[in-house]
């Protein structure tokens, strides 16, 4: 539908995090007004550490008007260790590393004050023919002719429309620290410092790169060191480090500062005498590393009547393909592109924006999962007729190329299935 005079059409975006703040501003960028209402009562900060960026994500900053100055630390090289600290491969890959904070700071100045609401937890969607209603737990209600869930991987919005989409652990988690720059010796700084490194012994990835300092400093010797080791745990070691200090059992995921220290305890304990060397020096100077398990889902659509879901909301890639926020910047490009003319029914384009995204959702979640595969196989282990498929995905040489890749991504070749059709008539209160 669209409007039937000049009023600028109205946008409501749930979630303020980095999907939430792209489709806001990309869309503010194109002629709509939009709102953004994010549950915390406080500013997000501190979510993750290190972001690898693209050419894709660098394209949508600029089309969203944030700025690229002092975005990050430019590597070079991608080097991969043995368990000696020996480089075995080396790869000249130019890419520009980043933080979470880094990025959120220059998407949320994008976004007015007086449109951007803290506090406000969703509670109901109404959608009818003429547009759609936020009703909000503390009694706001508001009205727009479109509504974005860009609420995360436990998204309330897509847990009406699509109640079977949910989560999946992957059977292994990430941890993750920052080790700060001085803390680091020469001789570990010179190893694994200026490029990203990684070691990749059967059933594990360990991954490390610079990033900036504290309130992005970027000075040579004030940045820090993203120190990452994938690590399986099934089901049951899951929900044993999902207790904290007081005994309390968490469900999906633990807040960092809750993570016990004879969790911490035993992975240092087990990273000595397995890590190479400047991993295992520089894992030494992280008092508190903490993990997060791995999920992924996938929304066979991303449209229902006057919602629309972007970033992990719809679906999420495992983070070997470094593509969450590009993922979740593309979609807002998508959405502004499509709904950019007044002249254009909502409904039609919400049709083509689910006709671009959803198999650009599937891509990155399949080819997530065929390089989260090298947690849970080993070569030997694989079938003669998946050998050669094998070892062009998963050699040190190959994860290499394709790790944090978005051309990867972009070359998935596994069948995607049928695009679930786009309802544009939902109009039940919900």
């Amino acid at each position: 539908m669209k409007t039937s005079d000049n009023r600028k059409r109205r946008a409501v975006v749930i979630g303020g995090s980095m999907a939430g703040l792209f489709a806001a501003s990309l869309l503010r960028r194109v002629g709509w007004d939009v709102d953004l209402y994010e549950r915390s009562d406080v500013e997000l900060f501190g979510r993750g550490a290190g972001i690898v960026t693209h050419d894709e994500l660098l394209r949508a900053l600029t089309d969203a008007g944030a700025s690229l100055a002092d975005l990050g630390v430019s590597i070079n090289e991608r080097v991969a260790l043995d368990s000696t600290g020996k480089p075995i491969e080396r790869l000249a890959y130019p890419q520009i590393v980043t933080s979470w904070d880094r990025l959120h700071s220059l998407m949320r100045a994008t976004i007015p004050h007086e449109n951007h609401h803290l506090g406000c937890n969703l509670q109901d969607i109404r959608q009818d023919a003429d547009g759609v209603t936020a009703v909000f737990s503390n009694g706001r209600s508001e009205q727009a002719d479109l509504l974005i869930g860009a609420d995360g991987f436990r998204s309330t919005v897509r847990a009406r429309f699509l109640p079977q989409v949910t989560p999946e652990y992957a059977g292994y988690v990430v941890w993750r620290g920052l080790a700060d720059e001085r803390d680091l010796s020469p001789e570990v700084h010179a190893a694994i410092f200026e490029k990203f490194a990684f070691f990749l012994p059967a059933h594990n990835e360990i991954i490390g790169y610079p990033i900036a300092g504290p309130n992005n400093d970027l000075r040579a010797g004030s940045r820090r060191f993203n120190w990452v080791w994938y690590r399986r745990a099934d089901a049951e070691l899951l929900k044993s480090m999902l207790v904290d200090e007081e005994g309390l059992q968490y469900d999906v995921s633990i807040p960092p500062p809750k993570i016990r220290r004879d969790v911490i305890d035993g992975l240092k304990s087990d990273a000595k005498g397995f890590l190479p060397w400047p991993f295992y020096e520089s894992l030494l100077g992280i008092d508190r590393p903490f993990f997060t398990p791995i999920y992924d889902h996938f929304s066979p659509s991303m449209v229902f009547g006057r919602v629309a879901l972007v970033g992990d909301a719809a679906s999420v890639g495992r983070p070997h393909i470094g593509m969450g926020v590009t993922k979740a910047a593309e979609d807002g490009q998508s959405l502004a592109r499509c709904l950019a003319s007044p002249e254009i029914d909502v409904a039609d384009g919400l049709a083509r924006f689910n006709a671009e995204r959803v198999p650009a959702a599937w891509r990155a979640f399949a080819s997530g999962r065929e390089l989260g595969e090298f947690m849970h196989k080993s070569g030997s282990a694989v079938p003669p007729e998946e050998r050669e498929r094998w070892k062009e995905l998963h050699s040190v040489s190959a994860m290499l190329k394709h790790t944090a890749s978005s051309s990867f991504v972009r070359e998935v070749r596994l069948q995607q299935p049928a695009p679930a059709t786009s309802s544009s008539n939902q109009s039940e209160q919900i």
